[in-house]
């Protein structure tokens, strides 16, 4: 009889066709142009999880871009298990740095290229086929299964809150298996015990009421640029900490162990500036790379822009400049007490001369963790161990995902991060790519997870 993990092996080149064909919808959420396309990819999700056996499958709507529900719910006694992933993408720019158009993926040395590959549409596909093999082979789930696939992630999940509000028993569930994120290394697994959250400020500094020419009044009319920069420096001291008031006051200190479980990571300094091409590191004073990166408060510009940026020199003192600032936060930060922090910081420093505007997102994420001991965790330890041979690692992501948060808030059930991509596939980046390797391993991960949740997990 056929198993479950000979059926992903023998349709194994099929699958990998209708991957290559998902990926060439460009379901990029940040950008109205493409509305259409999340939409496309929706039904595209929708049609692939029904084609699985799963039930109920619909597209619901938000107020914003859709997400895709499905279940199976046959298993009495059983945990109930959703598993989330998200089918928008980033945009491409900047283009010119794709060796292959970013929608038009192509298979090289065992890695799909493509816009999407490991960040997530790769990742969402491997637990939809899996269900797949496990019906077809079996007959029956060995757990209670619910799908949830979002069309919004990249943009912040803006109108998800509302959604699982709305819809709180339709998701009901024991447990959540995120499919975005990934593993440690091609062979060493990672557990990734929390998330940190997201606020957003932009920055809006006008000056004269239009470019003048700097010959004429330079110095003797504020320039705007120069006030922008003033008041980003001063966000920031010489050793690294967040100079706005009142930004660590919230901050959940890290006890010994957890300390301890990020100090068992291996870290190599240079390879870790060799991977991004940088020559240094930097950051706040008193703490290693992994607690900052994974476990303490971040403020960062994201973008400034403003006056002439053309070819050669125009010589202006312009009229406007703007800045997007982001802070990624940790427990027990929330993102509107940030923001509004962060606003009072630009209110308190902002030089004469010019008028700022400071507007905050209404979209921020708040941080996520998961407790070390709790027991779905433990299960998914072995499953990582069996696949890869290697007890996982215990970390944090500096990374955001807001429905972590979301799913502890509005269905009190704890998500585990279960995917397959790596560090280094260029998320967010030109030539995103996801391993052959990775995919294959994911399937084989979530098919043992889910048998093992069945059997163990209540």
């Amino acid at each position: 009889m056929t198993t479950w993990e000979s059926y992903l092996n023998e349709n194994r080149d099929g699958f990998i066709g209708e991957l290559l064909d998902f990926l060439r919808i460009p379901s990029i959420s940040s950008l109205p142009d493409h509305a259409a396309d999340v939409q496309r990819a929706a039904e595209w999700v929708a049609a692939r999880i029904k084609a699985a056996g799963l039930e109920s499958v619909r597209i619901m709507p938000t107020g914003g871009h859709p997400v895709v529900y499905g279940d199976w719910l046959h298993a009495p006694g059983k945990p109930t298990v959703l598993i989330y992933g998200h089918f928008d993408t980033q945009p491409v720019d900047p283009l010119d740095l794709w060796k292959h158009p970013p929608f038009e993926p192509v298979i090289e040395e065992n890695r799909i290229y493509a816009r999407g590959a490991t960040d997530d549409k790769g990742n969402l596909f491997i637990p939809i086929i899996v269900a797949e093999a496990l019906l077809k082979a079996e007959g029956r789930l060995p757990v209670n299964l619910k799908f949830l696939f979002e069309g919004q992630e990249e943009i912040g999940s803006p109108q998800l809150p509302d959604f699982m509000s709305a819809n709180r028993d339709l998701l009901a569930c024991d447990l959540v298996l995120s499919a975005d994120g990934g593993q440690w290394e091609k062979d060493q697994p990672a557990l990734i015990l929390g998330t940190r959250g997201l606020a957003a400020v932009f920055l809006d500094v006008q000056g004269p009421e239009c470019d003048l020419h700097s010959g004429t009044y330079g110095g003797t009319i504020t320039n705007p640029i120069h006030a922008l920069v003033q008041i980003l420096d001063s966000m920031h001291d010489a050793g690294g900490q967040v100079t706005v008031k009142g930004f660590y006051d919230s901050v959940r200190l890290l006890s010994d162990e957890e300390r301890d479980q990020f100090a068992r990571v291996p870290f190599e300094e240079a390879r870790y500036l060799r991977e991004v091409g940088a020559n240094s590191l930097c950051g706040e004073l008193g703490y290693t790379t992994y607690e900052r990166a994974w476990a303490r408060p971040t403020l960062e510009i994201n973008g400034i822009y403003g006056g002439y940026q053309g070819e050669g020199l125009k010589t202006v003192l312009p009229g406007k400049a703007h800045a997007k600032i982001s802070c990624r936060l940790v427990p027990d930060q929330t993102p509107s007490r940030v923001g509004d922090l962060v606003l009072a910081h630009v209110k308190d420093v902002t030089p004469p001369g010019v008028k700022v505007t400071a507007t905050k997102s209404e979209s921020g994420a708040i941080p996520y963790q998961i407790p070390a001991d709790h027991r779905g965790l433990g299960i998914a330890a072995t499953v990582l161990q069996d696949v890869y041979g290697k007890a996982p690692y215990l970390i944090r992501m500096g990374g955001t995902i807001p429905a972590n948060a979301l799913f502890l808030q509005h269905l009190r059930a704890y998500t585990i991060v279960f995917a397959f991509g790596l560090q280094d596939e260029r998320q967010h980046s030109p030539n995103e790519f996801f391993r052959l390797s990775s995919y294959d391993r994911g399937q084989r991960a979530y098919g043992l997870l889910l048998r093992r949740l069945g059997a163990e997990f209540g």
